[in-house]
């Protein structure tokens, strides 16, 4: 079985279930959004939300569908930056945890946190407070990190740092790996939209996005933006929410139903849908048997607070593997 590597921003969640969206209208937060912010905003918000019910948990996009990978049986790696500090031990300890390699660089600043806004409607809007991730560099990145692995999986909220992006492609394909990319938000794609489409010309094989990001980098609906995705990379997914989602590889278009949940917390859905849809992919499966583990996975976390779920839950989702 060929192995993942992951980078990404080593955040740890904050998982805050509100009673009603009042607190995303007073700090001025667009529902569905991430917003970065400095570190009194992020504690202001953790304040302001002191009496709802909490969860803590090692985030960050390609940490949350590595974490799955490692989960489903997969050999894994992560490249993360945190603190030196009881967020950042945390972090790497549920790494190793899951038996995960991890390549954990350690800064003087704060491990980041992500606060995880979740509105009764189970959507969910984050203000990141970046703090060590964000130092994460290219001059941080050297090649026996990509020593023997065969897909580079990369979060899309890294995009903002050109160096980092474009060092990790280039050390990837000297290893002859492919290059796996998960859009991340909308507004982080309208924000970098000329890099970014310039980015996944150049050097993406896979590319994950839901029709919100879609939408932003080529301005179409999903059926079209699937297409056009397709057009410049292997293989193309979009998700399109509660309809399940949309493949397209070899000039083979895959409709993948979403499975039957009581959905709590849209969290991690889209990273755990790449765990799955990787897993079947370094597993050699057919693209719609990989877009029916991505549905699977997708389906079982937005049954629970956060993006991990427990082992029984792993379990079963093996079981129907």
């Amino acid at each position: 079985m060929d192995k993942v590597l992951g980078i990404g921003n080593a955040l740890v969640d904050i998982m805050t279930k509100l009673q009603d969206d009042s607190t995303l209208d007073k700090f001025s937060l667009r529902k569905g959004s991430m917003q970065l912010s400095e570190r009194d905003f992020a504690d202001k918000i953790n304040n302001e939300t002191a009496n709802c019910d909490k969860s803590q948990s090692s985030g960050g996009s390609a940490a949350n569908t590595i974490h799955g990978l490692a989960n489903l049986g997969a050999a894994t790696g992560y490249i993360g930056k945190v603190g030196n500090d009881e967020f950042g031990e945390f972090f790497s300890n549920d790494m190793k945890a899951k038996g995960i390699e991890p390549f954990m660089l350690k800064s003087k600043t704060d491990t980041g946190r992500a606060i995880a806004l979740i509105s009764p409607d189970s959507e969910r809007t984050f203000a990141t407070y970046l703090g060590a991730a964000i130092e994460l560099t290219d001059s941080d990145l050297i090649a026996d990190q990509f020593k023997d692995y065969k897909i580079l999986h990369i979060e899309g909220y890294l995009v903002q740092n050109h160096a980092l992006m474009l060092k990790a492609a280039l050390l990837a394909e000297a290893n002859n790996m492919k290059i796996s990319i998960d859009m991340a938000s909308f507004n982080v794609v309208e924000d970098n939209l000329e890099f970014l489409k310039s980015y996944v010309k150049n050097y993406v094989d896979i590319i994950f996005a839901n029709e919100e990001e879609s939408k932003a980098f080529t301005g179409k609906e999903p059926e079209e933006s699937l297409n056009e995705l397709a057009e410049q990379c292997e293989i193309a997914i979009v998700k399109i929410g509660s309809k399940g989602s949309l493949v397209k590889s070899n000039g083979q278009v895959y409709r993948i139903d979403p499975i039957k949940v009581n959905p709590v917390d849209t969290t991690g859905a889209g990273d755990l849908f790449a765990s799955g849809f990787l897993y079947g992919l370094v597993n050699n499966l057919p693209m719609d048997e990989c877009g029916k583990i991505g549905s699977l996975c997708a389906g079982k976390v937005i049954e629970v607070i956060g993006s991990k779920m427990s082992d029984e839950t792993w379990k079963d989702i093996k079981s129907k593997i």
